[in-house]
């Protein structure tokens, strides 16, 4: 009777020791291990990079002589803390674009999860096929080498002195900078109401700016609120000028009666380093044939800038705002060296796009 309890124990614990291997991704890890397709090599890869075991991601390349380990790591998970470096490999897609029998071209879309959402990295990878083992040729990361130098800090800066230590970092008991709309359309689209348009700066201070919109019903009662978020430049210089777009989901125009607009500002200080300038910009398609406004990149000053943030807004051809989009770069942008930028623009804008005006957020971890 003891022996059968025993048993019974046992085998119960083997039971649940395969339900929670198999619940767990394992039979997919074995099935992945295997590597007995290109895709399969990939998709191992990939299962490799999202558990971030490294050692064995690298051991599936063909090309470890040319590619350093921590070149590799790097590549993939970031470094001088971009925005790669607080993202997670979410989830990927493979799928073939060319194969013989002893090479083949895979293209991967791995979608990194971050603080500002999803992220989609698309990369065409090289495979060669050598007995029963497909390996892959991961293509040298191209990191920047900044020499030392010495560049002159000639920008302008504005402080604002007066307050405590324990103030706010906006300036409340002062004259707001005057900032205001100079333009505002409201669009239907699939997923709701969308208003765009742009906002100045009308002072000769800096502005903490941030755009809110109250819906209103026929009898003048809230219908719904919402603000800009990140859809702006929220740091405004004198006469500078931002895109924003707010986002509305479910709703439709014909449900609205009229639209309440709010800016807001606050006194902050600021100053225009970094000088980030944008270089080779159009319009065109990705790798996956999206819309998008690409271009270039390049920090002119001497500090790096861990994040960056494009906003760009679409002119129709009488100068309309039609559409306002944004896109962040994963990669560090370190002094003088050009790092690519996409932003998405919708299938049915696109067309009726003459013109564009992009800005570009910044953030660095020193200045919070």
């Amino acid at each position: 009777m003891k022996a059968s309890l025993a048993l019974l124990l046992v085998m119960v614990t083997a039971a649940l020791i395969a339900l929670g291997w198999v619940q767990s991704g394992g039979v997919t890890s074995h099935e992945i291990s295997a590597a007995r397709t290109p895709e399969q090599a990939v998709e191992a890869l990939m299962a490799d990079v999202e558990a971030h075991n490294w050692n064995r991601a690298y051991a599936r390349l063909a090309d470890t002589g040319t590619v350093e380990k921590q070149d590799f790591i790097r590549d993939l998970s970031g470094s001088n803390g971009s925005l790669r470096t607080y993202s997670n490999l979410q989830s990927f897609t493979v799928w073939p674009l060319h194969a013989t029998d002893e090479d083949a071209t895979v293209r991967v879309r791995m979608t990194w999860s971050s603080a500002i959402g999803p992220m989609d990295d698309v990369r065409d990878l090289h495979l060669r096929h050598a007995g029963d083992v497909w390996t892959i040729d991961w293509p040298k990361p191209n990191f920047p080498k900044v020499p030392p130098q010495v560049i002159p800090v000639n920008y302008l800066r504005w402080d604002v002195i007066g307050r405590n230590a324990g103030d706010e970092w906006g300036v409340e008991n002062v004259d707001t900078p005057n900032v205001r709309i100079t333009s505002m359309n409201a669009i239907d689209r699939p997923e709701g109401l969308v208003l765009v348009g742009e906002v100045v700066n009308e002072d000769t201070v800096p502005a903490y700016v941030s755009v809110n919109a109250t819906l209103l019903k026929p009898d003048q009662s809230t219908l719904d609120q919402e603000s800009s978020f990140d859809m702006i430049a929220h740091t405004l210089l004198p006469r500078q000028v931002s895109p924003y777009r707010i986002d509305f989901p479910g709703m439709r125009i014909r449900q609205v009666k009229s639209v309440r607009m709010d800016v807001k500002s606050l006194l902050v200080p600021a100053s225009a380093d970094p000088v980030i300038a944008v270089a080779n910009q159009k319009l065109g398609k990705d790798a996956l044939g999206g819309n998008v406004l690409s271009g270039d990149l390049l920090n002119q000053s001497g500090q790096n800038v861990d994040i960056a943030q494009v906003v760009a807004a679409y002119y129709d051809a009488n100068g309309k705002v039609i559409w306002v989009s944004n896109g962040y770069v994963d990669q560090a942008l370190v002094p003088d060296f050009p790092v690519p930028f996409a932003v998405n623009i919708p299938k049915d804008i696109a067309p009726k796009v003459e013109s564009y005006h992009l800005v570009v957020n910044h953030y660095s971890r020193k200045n919070g």
